[in-house]
């Protein structure tokens, strides 16, 4: 019996190659009808006698990139003048409610063309289909359709329209397609890159979300070189490798880690050195890993297949090669990553060598997604590329709100019913040309998902920077402690309410109390939160200075042993310590700490790791470097118990006295080992009195593997389950999800 019916699929639907296989699927079944996006998503009338097994195929194998929130069925009255299926352009709507997928590495098909040479794309570095390619990068506006992309204005021609239009086709419907004939253009040949490569020359190169800056990662002169002109002198590098076994060259790389190397989201992820391991020694100064990752759009692969001279063995993806290439973020210090050509030959000229762009326009800037393996499983360090506009799935539906995140790692975050989009990493808030990106992030988020907010969430410090781009919104404002949203950011990616107990260990964040936080314990319960315990405060001599000067804090460890001579041996010799010893005793020169990551900075210091620091947390992974197996020493800390209405502390005095005497390995492990211990028992004991059995830990120091391992593992074997981030960083990145999540529970719960 012919039947007829309207299926609207909602969820992530619309740049996922979902309308071409809709038509696949209503094709092979004999069915009649139509398919288009819509402001919701996915609108589908559909005519036939298999309509069962059509709905069935639907729910239950669609596109791999997709995900269905859900589909709404309805009987119609059958149309009586189709002979065919056919897939319709979106029609006028109201604001859009759906979302566009994330840009993808590309597929195996579309990376044999451009390497075939009988192929019509042979060579194009802008080869994409419906499987693979930009989408967050190049829209503009929602429904997605090629008009409201970056590739408006590149009209297709003869032969890609009628790739276009062919069902049978994998570039049926795909919007962002192209080709050399009508697509867009690199403005160098990829030969003379690779040329100026060889000759340890810097190439600026226009990507997928923004420019990346490109030398030999073998030669120490061109990699010191790239540090010197771009001001980055002791910052980490990222490393881009033909394929796995290239990377197994310089790291040691699991199976686990190779499955996120090879993620279609082409994420750098944190590996292991070797020894010796291959690559420049200032690629990544005193670390034991470095930042790997794999091409990420054909013009970075046809990079790799110019340098090994256009080989024809279809199998040359898997030849041993030396190349590497360092591709580091194109931007200058403090300022957001280019996107602009324009900008690009003005701001990069006097670090590049060559600056080379294409004529494609990006839409909206996005930086590499960085992941390390943690406890079995990624953990994001940075969320951009490949994961960002994905949104979060909430456990119940919130009121449109605009989390403004924090000032270092910043991101915003926009809720529309139960979904939770958090932006790309935009970097730290400093300088005018940052807060300049940071709102045309946001007006590009309000424009692309129709949100307008109706109430803004801020950190509670007062001078964060991110509430000067929303100061003309005339919005109520609500503040969060920050702590609070670190540990509420996880409850929301896990879809969790609460009441949960939390560790949160990070650099700072301004407590409850006026102070410094951040190795907390804390207790959340219908949008509250209460302070269980923390860290023994630590002294900061100079207040903000320590942030980047280790051996103030190790100094004040020192003093407050009774030390101070040791403190004057240890660092007389280059910095002012006799009057720094002056202050440490003064509430107002010293304000008090807990925070977890300047203990670390502390540790690196008293071990001679690192006096000073060149970029945020090198102490502590330049610390973490030297661990080879953690260890406790016996009596290494006290917890000292509160009454009720005073937190518990971990106080780590005798380790600190026990790390004047350790080598460097041997200290490195002493810390982690007896820090992991003692946080343990910090959490047990809170766990118990609770009758809890499940701990969440959040914050920039839980992307320290060592910790975080060993606090699982000891946890564990308490019969304690951990709720670690995945979906989102441990970092300050996560914090504009855990701001609205927090007031949604607080508005709801005043209702």
């Amino acid at each position: 019996m012919t039947e007829r019916l309207r299926i609207s699929v909602r969820g992530l639907v619309q740049g996922v190659g979902f309308r071409p296989y809709v038509h696949q699927l209503a094709t092979r079944r004999g069915l009649f009808g139509f398919v288009h996006n819509d402001a919701h998503g996915v609108v589908i009338e559909v005519q036939g006698e298999q309509l069962a097994a059509f709905v069935s195929e639907l729910r239950n194998e669609p596109p791999t990139r997709s995900r269905i929130e859900s589909l709404e069925i309805a009987a119609i009255p059958t149309q009586q003048a189709e002979s065919s299926f056919v897939i319709r352009s979106s029609p006028p709507s109201d604001p859009s409610q759906t979302v566009i997928g994330p840009d993808l590495a590309p597929c195996e098909d579309c990376l044999a063309e451009i390497c075939s040479p009988a192929a019509r794309r042979y060579l194009y570095p802008f080869a994409n289909c419906c499987h693979c390619g930009p989408r967050f990068a190049i829209t503009r506006a929602l429904p997605y359709d090629r008009a409201r992309t970056t590739l408006a204005d590149f009209p297709l021609c003869a032969a890609c329209a009628a790739e276009y239009h062919d069902p049978l086709n994998r570039r049926f419907h795909a919007q962002p397609m192209a080709c050399p004939d009508c697509g867009p253009r690199l403005s160098q040949p990829l030969s003379v890159v690779i040329e100026r490569l060889r000759d340890g020359q810097i190439v600026a190169l226009k990507g997928v979300g923004g420019f990346h800056l490109l030398c030999d990662a073998t030669s120490e002169a061109a990699v010191k070189r790239l540090r010197d002109r771009k001001q980055r002198q002791g910052m980490p590098m990222a490393v881009m490798v033909p394929h796995v076994a290239a990377a197994r060259r310089f790291a040691e790389v699991s199976d686990a880690e190779a499955a996120l190397l090879t993620d279609a989201r082409r994420p750098v992820v944190l590996l292991r050195k070797r020894k010796p391991d291959r690559l420049a020694p200032s690629v990544a100064i005193d670390l034991s890993t470095v930042g790997v990752l794999l091409p990420m759009s054909p013009l970075h692969e046809l990079l790799f297949f110019e340098a090994l001279g256009r080989p024809t063995d279809p199998c040359w993806r898997e030849w041993p090669t030396e190349l590497s290439l360092v591709m580091t973020s194109g931007n200058l210090h403090d300022q957001p990553l280019i996107i602009d050509d324009d900008d690009a030959l003005a701001q990069l000229g006097d670090v590049a060598d060559l600056v080379v762009t294409h004529n494609r326009p990006i839409a909206v800037r996005s930086d590499d997604s960085v992941l390390r393996l943690v406890a079995g499983q990624g953990m994001l360090i940075r969320r951009a590329r490949g994961f960002v506009p994905e949104p979060i799935e909430l456990p119940d539906e919130l009121p449109p709100l605009l989390g403004l995140g924090g000032d270092m790692k910043a991101t915003l975050c926009l809720t529309r019913g139960r979904e939770a989009f958090v932006s790309q990493h935009l970097g730290e808030l400093g300088s005018v040309e940052s807060l300049r990106a940071y709102r045309e992030t946001l007006a590009h988020f309000c424009r692309l998902l129709a949100v307008r907010p109706e109430a803004v969430v801020a950190d509670q410090h007062p001078d964060f920077a991110a509430r000067r781009v929303v100061a003309d919104l005339d919005l109520p404002l609500y503040e969060v402690q920050h702590h609070h949203a670190h540990l509420s950011a996880v409850l929301a990616e896990h879809g969790r309410r609460g009441p949960a107990l939390g560790l949160v260990l990070d650099g700072f964040g301004l407590g409850d109390d006026g102070t410094a936080w951040g190795g907390e314990l804390l207790l959340v319960e219908n949008g509250h939160c209460q302070r269980l315990g923390h860290l023994a405060p630590l002294p900061q001599p100079g207040g903000e200075a320590v942030a980047r000067q280790p051996w103030r804090l190790a100094t004040a460890v020192l003093a407050q042993l009774g030390l101070g001579r040791e403190a004057e041996r240890r660092f007389g010799r280059r910095w002012p310590v006799a009057a720094l010893l002056g202050i440490v005793a003064s509430e107002r020169q010293s304000p008090a700490t807990t925070a977890c990551g300047r203990y670390f900075q502390a540790a690196a210091a008293l071990l001679g790791l690192r006096d000073d620091e060149s970029y945020e947390a090198e102490a502590a992974m330049v610390l973490e470097s030297q661990v080879i197996t953690p260890s406790v020493l016996p009596s290494g800390f006290r917890i000292r118990s509160g009454d009720g209405n005073v937190p518990d502390q971990l106080d780590l005095s005798p380790l600190w006295r026990a790390l004047l005497d350790c080598g460097l390995c041997d200290g490195a492990a002493l810390f982690h080992g007896t820090l992991a211990a003692g946080l343990t028992e910090l959490v047990i004991s809170a766990l118990r009195r609770r009758g809890l059995s499940e701990i969440v830990l959040s914050g920039g120091c839980v992307g320290n593997q060592v910790l975080t391992e060993s606090l699982v593992a000891n946890l564990g074997r308490h019969g304690i389950a951990v709720l670690l981030p995945r979906r989102l960083p441990p970092t300050d990145g996560a914090l504009s999800l855990g701001q609205v999540f927090t007031v949604a529970q607080q508005l709801a719960k005043r209702t």
